[in-house]
């Protein structure tokens, strides 16, 4: 017998490969009401597509779109303001890259404890990576449990919402292998920050991406325009 679904989960799904693992984590415990943010980003609408085929393919009627068009007034990244070049991948590098969105995540998961909180929601899923990523400030295990606290201090007494980032601590390799694993629909989801018809293959996003689909020993099935060795 099927263990029935009791509590609802909202999940932050931008269309790519970590938010569609995590969803697939959600899935094995929680019904699933899906969030995704439009913020300017270059590759706006084919995130999109991927965000609307992954809640297809778990048959999610609670979506929620939402438009931060302030995020793209407010610049200082190369995914929402042209003028910056979206920058080669470099996967040793140590700094803030330039695809960086000053506090977004902040932004993404304001949105999802409204929408949590009006829903009834017990928990938040969202797709942050770490150790094995492009390290974003705003990815780092403190953030979440430091915005989890505010969450209690900003919402009803009655309201209790968690925050769950279950593939923090995984490099992309593992998060290819949970996603075959769940059978997590890896071939809709996008991930490139440059392009929309094919992947450039060369970006961080994409080079994170293709180096651990690499050391996995598995095949990526969504096309690239280059898809070089970052084995070496």
């Amino acid at each position: 017998m099927s263990t029935i679904k009791k509590d609802l989960a909202v999940v932050a799904v931008s269309g790519g490969m970590d938010s569609c693992v995590t969803a697939a984590i959600a899935n094995n415990k929680y019904r699933l009401a899906f969030a995704h943010i439009n913020y300017g980003q270059r590759t706006e609408k084919r995130e999109l597509k991927a965000f609307n085929d992954i809640a297809n393919f778990y048959e999610v009627k609670e979506r929620l779109v939402i438009d931060y068009t302030h995020l793209t007034k407010i610049g200082g990244s190369s995914l929402t303001n042209k003028n910056i070049s979206v920058s080669k991948a470099d996967l040793n590098n140590t700094k803030i890259p330039s695809s960086y969105v000053p506090f977004r995540n902040a932004n993404i998961l304001s949105a999802c404890v409204s929408w949590a909180e009006v829903l009834k929601a017990k928990v938040i899923f969202i797709g942050a990576v770490y150790e094995d990523s492009s390290g974003y400030p705003d990815c780092r295990p403190e953030f979440f449990s430091a915005f989890e606290k505010m969450i209690d201090l900003g919402t009803k007494p009655e309201t209790k919402i968690k925050i769950e980032t279950p593939i923090i601590h995984l490099s992309k390799a593992e998060i290819v292998k949970k996603g075959i694993e769940l059978n997590a629909p890896l071939h809709l989801t996008w991930s490139c920050y440059q392009n929309e018809d094919e992947a450039c293959g060369v970006c961080d996003s994409c080079a994170f991406r293709l180096r651990g689909f690499q050391q996995a020993g598995v095949e990526d099935q969504i096309k690239y325009k280059v898809i070089p060795n970052y084995l070496g």
